[in-house]
């Protein structure tokens, strides 16, 4: 149940005081009316576009008492919402060796489309941060088993990501690795680089987070969709409960 929608974010559930907040930041592949990419549209469906799988672990989990997902609802191609809006890469001009000349936009343009989706977007979520403080956030997020423009491989089921908090991280991990997979600690990954979303609102704040990204092709389908939704909410509430 969408419990708010904007151009920004989608908010499904109902946030509660001591439950469980889901940050999805690049849930969505959406393109808002206004914005043209200036690319084939089959790349919208790809991973430069959108963290393919988390938006329905997100909307699965928010049905669960105690649990709620602030989604992005726009493209990280449009606006990247885990960076900084000072950054280059917020609105990128390139993704895995292809070029968005859409976004070649004049300074005046660009602190248009900052306006419009990454400003209330975080101010958003700091309003529901601090209206309905969470036990803990889980910022979701998804990584090809492959980059375009690399050959390296990447073996991880899931990884574990944080900067200087890691104190959720050091209860989920094991956790992880009990459930049989094979996780990456700071893999593929480094929460001390990728991390501008939890760092302003978890990392600023004092605020417990588990940052994951779990491998696309694990959860392209409603099948492996529902079941990481399922081990999430398990893990999460083990974390919750056991966090200092």
């Amino acid at each position: 149940m969408i419990a708010r929608e904007t151009d920004a974010y989608r908010l499904f559930g109902e946030p509660k005081f001591g439950g469980i907040l889901i940050v999805s930041d690049h849930a969505s592949n959406r393109v808002p009316e206004g914005v043209d990419l200036g690319i084939a549209p089959e790349l919208m469906d790809q991973h430069i576009a959108v963290d393919i799988g988390v938006g329905a672990i997100a909307q699965i989990m928010a049905q669960r008492p105690g649990i709620a997902a602030y989604c992005a609802h726009v493209s990280r191609l449009v606006c990247d919402l885990n960076r900084g809006d000072h950054q280059a890469a917020t609105i990128p001009h390139v993704s895995d060796g292809h070029a968005i000349p859409g976004n070649d936009l004049s300074p005046e343009a660009r602190e248009a489309r900052l306006a419009r989706f990454h400003h209330p977007y975080h101010a958003a979520l700091s309003q529901l941060l601090d209206d309905a403080p969470p036990a803990l956030l889980l910022s979701l997020h998804s990584f090809t088993p492959r980059l375009a423009t690399s050959d390296e491989p990447r073996p991880w089921q899931i990884g574990v990501l944080y900067n200087e908090d890691d104190r959720a991280a050091r209860i989920a991990t094991p956790l992880l690795e009990a459930e049989g997979l094979i996780v990456g600690d700071q893999l593929p990954y480094s929460g001390r680089v990728l991390n501008y979303t939890m760092n302003r609102h978890a990392e600023a704040e004092g605020r417990p987070y588990l940052g994951v990204e779990i491998r696309q092709d694990l959860i392209g389908d409603p099948k492996g969709q529902a079941e990481w939704a399922e081990r999430m909410v398990m893990i999460c509430n083990k974390v919750a409960l056991n966090l200092p």
